[in-house]
């Protein structure tokens, strides 16, 4: 299982925000390259990198500071504010290795299956904030705020045939929270569609959360408020990574 370090990167600084909520915004005082450097060099290869200012504007103000990530040697996945396939393609020519696309995979699946046929699936990752509603993972939209009335389920239905495999679902009850991941939502992924690789998003906030995940069968984990305040330190990922 790989773990991938995320900054969110508002006003070009460090963030986290609590459940996606630009009103409960946490700012951290390292400076977003050299923090991106700090886990390069603990061994780890992947960053997932997140535009608030172009999630909430539309406006990726921080395309440069992503091309910066992935000129340390980072595998570089990013999104926010891709809202047009010119705009996919200006993530990926500054140096992302794949674009993370979010809403509008859930409000406008037609463009986004032109996006795949344009830049090829390899390069788009899927990225899946739900909210459970009785038990089945309902997708959230603008911002967390809006509830789609399409399940998980019919969106992998639907994406995964056109060549799509990696998926990023985030629990938005965890994230930011450190309350721990939804162990059981990861597992029923990896048994209903094997052929996908998910990556964990939401509540981690310990290295116990890290054998937890893997044993679920995911391909990943992204990590960031965790490992931003120190409740997951990059020794405890080396010995997992060491472990595995």
């Amino acid at each position: 299982m790989e773990i991938i370090p995320a900054i969110d990167l508002l006003d070009g600084g460090v963030v986290r925000l609590f459940k996606g909520d630009f009103d409960q915004v946490t700012r951290y005082a390292q400076d977003p390259v050299s923090l991106a450097r700090s886990y390069l060099d603990a061994g780890l290869k992947r960053l997932h990198a997140v535009d608030l200012d172009g999630a909430k504007t539309g406006d990726p103000v921080n395309m440069p500071l992503i091309g910066q990530f992935a000129a340390t040697g980072l595998r570089v996945q990013a999104g926010g504010g891709i809202r047009d396939q010119a705009r996919l393609e200006g993530l990926l020519a500054a140096g992302a290795e794949r674009a993370v696309i979010g809403s509008v995979a859930v409000q406008d699946p037609d463009r986004v299956a032109g996006w795949l046929q344009a830049v090829g699936p390899q390069r788009i990752v899927l990225a899946l904030d739900v909210r459970l509603d009785a038990g089945i993972p309902v997708a959230q939209t603008h911002g967390w705020t809006r509830g789609s009335g399409v399940t998980l389920w019919e969106l992998l239905d639907h994406y995964l045939p056109l060549g799509v495999r990696d998926v990023l679902c985030t629990d938005i009850a965890l994230d930011g929270t450190l309350a721990g991941p939804n162990v059981d939502l990861y597992r029923d992924c990896v048994e209903r569609y094997p052929e996908a690789s998910f990556i964990a998003s939401g509540g981690v906030s310990r290295a116990a959360d890290l054998p937890a995940l893997a044993a679920t069968g995911v391909a990943g984990v992204v990590s960031g408020k965790a490992l931003l305040d120190g409740r997951l330190t990059l020794q405890e990922i080396e010995q997992f990574l060491r472990d595995g």
